[in-house]
């Protein structure tokens, strides 16, 4: 067991990179206390992280915790029977029936909608000289692309960003805020299902209520699995993305010759974008897993049923792996990066992340050729959570 006690969870918010550096060298394995203030084992080099993320032994289904070890996300069955909770054969089975929603094909024939969404957003702000590009830009993206492919009604998108912020970064001072986030949410798609169920769509909610009616056997989709299924596209289809976008921009603001490098020949966008998602990605730990029987992780023995988190964002800048994994270069090997998983449970949506975020870049970039900081730099705020790197604003500026 590794000694931990100087370790304050709180500096993976206000200092999770130093942190994590600390951490890797004192040993591969960590006891700590969680945010939830249960303790849980933190693995932070990058060989142990991706072994584990394959690893069948470390389960993501809650049932197999030790009781009284985990509490997270206390969700409804209609929002909690989704692929994070899940293992094979049920994991396989779900996936199995969205996959090809998500393939680079069809996200491919979404790039030229994306692209006008984009243009849009930016004629809105364009005359104004500045904005905060969470709000007006990387944040309402995501949400339109994610609501067009489920087919949620232009009307009822205002909500969703009050309810996941609300799930996501929970107010310690309102705690009423999160059940009632909850609540609107179960609300939200169980109507929606009904609507759809009525008067389908060509979108994939559609498809999916489609697929779960029409379905005999073993393979048909519960109720509760097909809300969750349509919570999960929706909350981690835009969740992730949106910061995706803005990390990025912020790297680029923070490098400017690689921002006038990548206007010059938007076509290094591609290596861009994945090597923003290694250096400062939005998912800094994995969902938590649970191990079925005892295992040894980087010589450290997990009895069974404990919490296991995987730093993702500790995996990446492991110099054992990546050679000066503190300098942001695209041209690099990335080889093997975690930022968006491996193995089964790799990202689902990771395809339709890459487009949008290259393509909000690369619009952007193409449009303000001016754009700067509309702040000090000491002035960017993160977001105060260890479950995602994201910004609280990015105030910009544009002549």
């Amino acid at each position: 067991m590794q000694n931990t006690a100087s370790f304050d969870v709180n500096s993976l918010t206000t200092d999770p990179y130093g942190t994590y550096a600390k951490l890797r060298e004192a040993g591969p394995v960590h006891r700590v206390t969680g945010a939830d203030g249960r303790p849980a084992w933190l693995v932070t080099r990058y060989d142990d992280v991706r072994q584990c993320l394959a690893d069948p032994r470390l389960s993501l289904d809650k049932r197999n915790a030790k009781p009284g070890n985990y509490s997270g996300f206390s969700l409804p069955p209609a929002l909690d029977a989704n692929l994070l909770n899940m293992d094979p054969p049920d994991h396989t089975r779900v996936r199995r029936l969205v996959v090809k929603a998500f393939t680079p094909g069809r996200v491919d024939k979404l790039r030229a909608p994306v692209r006008r969404v984009a243009d849009e957003l930016l004629d809105a702000v364009e005359a104004d000289g500045r904005a905060d590009l969470l709000a007006a830009y990387a944040g309402p993206l995501p949400i339109i692309v994610i609501c067009d492919l489920l087919g949620v009604p232009k009307e009822a998108r205002l909500d969703f960003r009050a309810w996941t912020d609300a799930m996501i970064a929970p107010d310690p001072e309102r705690p009423h805020l999160m059940k009632e986030a909850v609540g609107n949410l179960v609300r939200f798609f169980t109507g929606l299902i009904a609507s759809k169920r009525a008067e389908p769509g060509d979108d994939l909610l559609s498809d999916l209520i489609a697929v779960r009616d029409d379905e005999d056997g073993d393979d048909r989709l519960s109720e509760d699995e097909l809300t969750s299924l349509a919570f999960l596209i929706l909350f981690a289809g835009y969740e992730n993305t949106v910061h995706l976008i803005a990390n990025s921009v912020l790297a680029l603001l923070d490098h400017p010759a690689l921002m006038e490098s990548l206007r010059s020949d938007p076509a290094g966008l591609g290596a861009a974008v994945e090597e923003f998602n290694r250096w400062d990605g939005p998912s800094p730990l994995s969902i938590r897993r649970f191990p079925l029987e005892d295992i040894e992780i980087g010589g450290v023995t997990v009895p069974a049923g404990e919490t296991v988190l995987l730093a993702i964002a500790s995996a990446n800048r492991d110099p054992r792996h990546f050679a000066d994994p503190e300098r942001l270069d695209p041209n690099r090997d990335r080889s093997g990066h975690l930022a968006l998983g491996h193995g089964i449970h790799y990202c689902l949506g990771a395809p339709l992340a890459r487009m949008e975020t290259e393509t909000a870049l690369a619009v952007l970039l193409e449009r303000f050729p001016t754009l700067e900081l509309g702040v000090p730099r000491e002035e960017v705020r993160w977001r105060p959570s260890v479950r995602a790197r994201g910004l609280i604003s990015l105030p910009v500026q544009w002549s």
